[in-house]
């Protein structure tokens, strides 16, 4: 009976980590949509700076005040040569997204960002010359196939916003490569991650958001016809953002890396629908073939990942890297495939 209500409560607790990470990535997505396309705020760079500043005060509040995270001490010199390189392609990541949101609809946005396994594992295969089990590779074809079909048959497509969402995809895909090489050694999870990375991202990126979006931003709030909503609504996102990460942290030790995959797949369905359903964005049969080809795809990458990890001892894994120099100057870690979502 014991044994039985305890089951009961980890699959109830698991389904309540999701639907909650669910909702505060579409809330986010959708907001932040919300403030390019109806409020007119077309200020990317101030709408991430407002993110990274919520996300400092509230990973300081998380685990300074509230005391509900331990803190992951970090010496001071690796701050600067770990945490500062890993910041500027955070700050990227995030920028390079909102970008995208401005310019094309939520729907094409997120396929695009489906590509980032495919960049991974090239990018690996690049820079540290690992050698990938053919499943692998096998695997990453229905996602490009799938994102090629969906780009081709884009009814809103825009050149600009598609080259920052796949160069948002880059992005994620080097901030993983760098985690492995320069955050070996501590063991991050979502919230001391923001801790560290958000202030340096504010950092990064404060000078550029006053001198290339400041005086629009001012031209804005003379003009706009109701400017202290919209701020509440702006700032609001960015408290969102922060939750989004918090629920990261949850989600993934309510799970399994099965489960986190497959939800993180049918999230991006979620957010498609509803984008749809509140944007209206114009989306053909074909369209919508590509997107599914490249979710099922995703969840089939996710899969044989999740299946080489599970091999006995003894088997040779996947990813293989060849003993050189440069991987004994830079040493790995075999990160849980969960931790490889954060954001």
């Amino acid at each position: 009976m014991e044994d039985g209500r305890l089951c009961q409560w980890s699959v109830f607790r698991s389904l309540l980590a999701i639907v909650q990470w669910w909702g505060f990535n579409v809330t986010v997505i959708i907001m932040n949509k919300w403030i390019f396309q109806k409020l007119d705020f077309k200020f990317p760079l101030s709408v991430s700076c407002v993110h990274f500043i919520s996300s400092s005060i509230g990973a300081y509040m998380v685990i300074k005040v509230l005391k509900l995270k331990p803190l992951i001490v970090v010496d001071p010199e690796d701050r600067w040569k770990r945490i500062f390189p890993m910041s500027f392609v955070f700050c990227v990541n995030i920028v390079l997204g909102n970008v995208s949101l401005r310019y094309i609809p939520v729907s094409f946005m997120q396929t695009i960002k489906s590509f980032t396994p495919a960049t991974t594992v090239v990018l690996q295969w690049l820079v540290w010359r690992k050698y990938f089990d053919w499943r692998i590779w096998a695997s990453l074809v229905p996602i490009v196939g799938g994102i090629l079909l969906t780009s081709i048959t884009e009814l809103s497509f825009n050149m600009f916003g598609f080259c920052a969402a796949l160069f948002g995809c880059l992005a994620t895909s080097t901030k993983t490569i760098l985690a492995e090489s320069l955050l070996h050694g501590y063991k991050f999870d979502s919230i001391n991650t923001v801790y560290y990375m958000a202030p340096f991202a504010t950092l990064i990126l404060g000078v550029p958001a006053m001198l290339l979006e400041g005086n629009g931003v001012i031209e804005w709030f003379q003009t706009h016809p109701s400017p202290w909503p919209a701020l509440i609504i702006i700032f609001s996102s960015g408290v969102l953002a922060f939750c989004l990460n918090f629920s990261i942290f949850y989600v993934i030790h309510s799970t399994t890396a099965v489960t986190f995959n497959v939800a993180g797949n049918l999230k991006v369905a979620v957010a498609v629908l509803i984008s749809w359903m509140i944007f209206k964005n114009p989306i053909s049969g074909l369209n919508a073939v590509g997107c599914g080809i490249t979710l099922v795809g995703c969840t089939f990458y996710g899969y044989v990942r999740h299946m080489l990890s599970q091999q006995p001892p003894g088997t040779p894994r996947t990813p293989r890297t060849p003993k050189n120099r440069m991987e004994q100057l830079l040493p790995l870690v075999n990160n849980n495939d969960k931790l490889d979502d954060k954001v």
